[in-house]
């Protein structure tokens, strides 16, 4: 099966030498997303709800790019240096997903890319 890379300039650029998304068949595996604003490529600094809202928007620039968006995601993988927030990061993606939601996995972790405090990856399915 040919994998397609997908791109958009309405989320921040790749960091390394990944690709902001790959689709393989109906599938769509999306690169990890710390909270950077496309363009500048500053981070979102501060209150960890609008981090966590600006990786959201990011995984939703990039859902959309490949032909879906975030009701796709089948599954969530978050990534924090601070557990003590997850509470906040559920309020968020209450806000943010509607049921049935996708399955998840949060993770603590010593540090994430530009000292960011939350990063999230995601694997989407999309319809015929």
């Amino acid at each position: 099966m040919a994998k397609q890379i997908i791109h958009t300039d309405r989320a921040p650029a790749a960091i390394g030498p990944y690709a902001q998304a790959v689709r393989v068949g109906d599938t769509v595996y999306l690169s990890g997303q710390i909270p950077l604003l496309p363009g500048s490529g500053e981070l979102v600094t501060g209150d960890i709800q609008a981090q966590v809202r600006q990786v959201f928007s990011n995984l939703a620039a990039v859902s959309e790019a490949a032909g879906g968006g975030l009701s796709d995601i089948v599954k969530l993988t978050i990534f924090l240096t601070d557990l003590g927030h997850f509470p906040l990061v559920n309020e968020v993606m209450a806000e943010t997903f509607v049921e049935p939601y996708p399955a998840r996995a949060a993770i603590g972790v010593a540090a994430l890319p530009k000292g960011a405090e939350v990063e999230m990856d995601a694997v989407m399915v999309l319809a015929d």
